[in-house]
């Protein structure tokens, strides 16, 4: 597949503070939803702002669409569509209103069947003449998106596109995602909900201190790094874990009453039928057994957590 963007050695540095990009390389492939993850300055922000053109980058390269963002600014900004964390709107002015002015400083001519489908995608019809500050949070982000799509972009920045918005809101917004996706839009999102990224990105990338530590399928991701989890609950508690069963690294509930066994579900063999003859050897009684899936949070946090 086509490569929409592309980051070589990119480096971030302001003023003598420390690095904020460090060696960053990364492309991103036409029509692909990549999930932005890292915590607080790992430097996400920074890399979005240098691709759209509104930071410069200390070294490197970056392209968007065959475009270098410095070289050929104009046609790379075109290309771009962002939506900000942050929702400044002008409140007293309406939908359709805020949306049309957009289009227009991208100095494209005035298109109502255009806006009206995307206003129409973004459950905004409805609202298209009622003014800004009437819009609940969640209608005014959709705002914003619908801002950022007015140029018809073909690559879309979302920062934290679910902040603030409720569960049911924040699904339906995900559905628009998908649409877009569909659209042929290649699309860029950070996110502090990780089941944001697990349901609907095709790849990760954790950013962590100005680096990128991986960039991989979301699904390849979860089986290569995911682990399972066994909770063995006895019919009778145990003070310590038998002698005979110390090689499975048991964990021992505080009450004695439970045992948790984890696992790696891409290995070869899980250890669970030697470790189930061992409870029996032991003379363990089982009375329940359920397991648990690590998921992409569980990850994330593995991946970005300070050294001991």
């Amino acid at each position: 597949m086509a490569v929409m963007i592309r980051i070589d050695n990119l480096s971030k540095t302001y003023g003598d503070g420390p690095a904020a990009l460090t060696d960053v390389s990364l492309e991103i492939e036409k029509g692909e939803i990549l999930a932005l993850l890292g915590p607080n300055g790992a430097g996400k922000t920074t890399l979005i702002s240098i691709i759209c053109g509104i930071a410069n980058m200390t070294g490197g390269s970056v392209s968007v669409g065959g475009h270098d963002v410095i070289a050929d600014y104009r046609a790379t900004r075109k290309l771009i569509g962002l939506v900000p964390q942050e929702i400044s709107l002008e409140p007293f002015e309406k939908v359709r209103n805020t949306v049309n002015l957009s289009r227009g400083l991208f100095g494209l001519p005035r298109n109502d069947a255009y806006i009206e489908s995307v206003l129409k995608k973004l459950s905004l019809w409805d609202k298209r003449d009622a003014p800004i500050r009437t819009l609940s949070g969640g209608m005014k982000r959709r705002v914003l998106i619908a801002k950022a799509l007015s140029h018809e972009p073909r690559v879309l920045f979302l920062d934290e596109p679910s902040a603030g918005v409720d569960v049911e809101l924040r699904k339906d917004m995900w559905q628009v995602v998908r649409d877009l996706q569909a659209d042929g839009v290649t699309i860029i999102l950070t996110t502090h909900y990780i089941e944001e990224a697990e349901a609907i990105a095709d790849r990760v990338g954790v950013i962590s201190k100005g680096r990128i530590l991986l960039v991989e399928d979301t699904a390849k991701l979860m089986k290569r790094m995911g682990r399972k989890q066994m909770i063995i609950e006895l019919q009778v508690p145990v003070d310590k874990v038998p002698e005979s069963l110390e090689k499975f690294d048991l964990l021992r509930g505080a009450d004695g009453k439970t045992l948790t066994y984890s696992y790696d579900t891409a290995a070869d063999r899980t250890g669970i039928a030697s470790l189930l003859a061992g409870l029996t050897k032991a003379g363990l009684v089982l009375r329940d057994v359920q397991t648990s899936q690590s998921s992409l949070e569980d990850i994330f946090v593995d991946l970005v957590k300070e050294p001991a």
